[in-house]
């Protein structure tokens, strides 16, 4: 079966992709492994500069490539282009400082005539996602690449075009044939990978359920690997918060990416003194949001990517309300072509609720009321995610708390959930293990060799 790529808003076949043979992934495999010793002999200094024409390769092709990942995935364009200026800045961040981040140490207090350097594992095999089709690519990719190992990409079916596209920008920056490639095959295929010796690591970014599949396979191979699984966010609005701007803030990201986001928001744990209040101002800003054609720039939230995955948020609605969940906004799939949900505001959540406890990957918000900032911090904590979360407060001490005491890779006081390059990312729990970016993505395959001489 091919790989097909489908419009989101129109639900219309835009292209097909034949799968890679067997015969071709070894030519690959074979590929990849030979430019790897070629690519690091090049040496740091040239790699970033690599890095560099990177970046200014993704911002020359801005449009062309956002229109792309729009038309497969449906992101509202203004996103996508957000994405790859994103992405270009990650470009240029490793490029200005990776001879820093990889450059050789001294640990403190260690022998004289003693440092460690970093050097490449081989050949980094990253499954990527479909929800930021640039963004995850890069992010993964190019620390790996500048400490000197090659990539191969396999990305989700439904973004095929926007991965291969971006495959051509890596030869147009200059980085040799066989040090990133595209590898298209299904999912069938992945053990094989995972165990092929040419294989050295594994980086994954998907569902809970994908990462203990392939966390399970790179273990039993001995194979180091970063797991950025889901999330179920949640944002802490405490009776001293800024109201308004909690209810703002927990809407943009909320709906960011039209609700398909591992790190934005998802449950919003509220102390009932300003429940009422902070409903109120947040369903009005969720409401607000223009829903449509993501082409169009002013539009904030556009379709689903895929049918299926409609059907599932509604399924997990549906049976939140089913066990006592109010519907106070949306709560159902918009008429017409495409794969557009309402923005959706459920109340009155409680544990054993899909809405409580998983993953809702699309544009609803759950919120659950709580008696005070204490219980507020267990409902937190009760979950088996840890990726990140937000707390609205104007105590300083009381974020500072809080920052400490929530399980979670990363936590925003009165900020928006993200991700920057100079910060690592990642999570606990469910939400998978290892970081990407700063110094952390950067050696994060590689081999850390002590050198002792006499």
């Amino acid at each position: 079966m091919p790989f097909v790529s489908r419009n989101p808003s129109t639900g219309r076949r835009l292209r097909t992709f034949e799968r890679v043979r067997p015969t071709a992934v070894a030519a690959t495999l074979r590929r990849s492994q030979r430019a790897q010793k070629s690519w690091e002999r090049l040496g740091l200094t040239a790699r970033s500069a690599r890095c560099s024409a990177l970046a200014r390769a993704l911002r020359q092709a801005r449009d062309r490539l956002a229109s792309l990942a729009t038309a497969e995935m449906g992101k509202p364009i203004t996103q996508a282009r957000a994405e790859i200026e994103k992405s270009a800045m990650l470009c240029d961040y490793y490029a200005r400082h990776g001879a820093t981040l990889l450059d050789d140490e001294h640990p403190v207090a260690a022998p004289p005539k003693t440092r460690v350097t970093f050097a490449p594992l081989g050949t980094v095999l990253a499954i990527m996602p479909w929800n930021f089709p640039i963004w995850q690519v890069i992010r993964a990719a190019v620390p790996a690449l500048l400490a000197g190992n090659t990539v191969l990409l396999k990305p989700a079916a439904n973004v095929a075009a926007t991965a291969l596209a971006l495959e051509k920008l890596f030869h147009e920056a200059s980085f040799a044939p066989g040090v990133f490639q595209v590898l298209l095959v299904e999912t069938a295929a992945i053990p094989a990978l995972i165990t092929d010796p040419r294989i050295h690591a594994v980086t994954l970014t998907g569902s809970t359920q994908a990462g203990r599949t392939v966390a399970a396979l790179a273990g039993a191979a001995l194979k180091p690997g970063i797991f950025e699984l889901g999330g179920s966010d949640p944002a802490i609005v405490l009776a001293d918060a800024d109201l308004a701007r909690a209810a703002e803030i927990s809407a943009q990201s909320r709906l960011f990416n039209s609700g398909q986001s591992c790190v934005c928001a998802k449950r919003f744990i509220v102390v009932r003194a300003v429940a009422a209040e902070f409903t109120r101002q947040f369903t009005a800003c969720m409401a607000a949001r223009r829903v449509g054609d993501p082409t169009d720039a002013a539009t904030e939230v556009g379709p689903l990517a895929r049918a299926d995955l409609r059907a599932q948020l509604h399924r997990q609605v549906s049976a939140s309300v089913a066990l006592g969940a109010k519907i106070i906004l949306g709560g159902h799939a918009l008429p017409g072509p495409g794969f557009f949900y309402a923005p959706t505001v459920l109340t009155q959540v409680r544990p054993g609720m899909p809405a409580f406890a998983e993953e809702m990957f699309g544009p609803v918000a759950a919120i659950i009321a709580v008696r005070d900032a204490a219980e507020a911090l267990r409902v937190a904590n009760d979950s088996p995610y840890g990726l990140a979360a937000t707390v609205f407060t104007s105590n300083p001490a009381t974020a500072r708390q809080f920052a400490q005491e929530i399980a979670a890779g990363s936590v925003f006081i009165n900020e928006l959930a993200r991700s920057t390059p100079e910060l690592p990312f990642g999570g606990i729990k469910a939400s998978g293990f290892g970081r990407e970016m700063g110094a952390w993505g950067a050696r994060a395959f590689v081999n850390v060799k002590t050198i002792w001489e006499a």
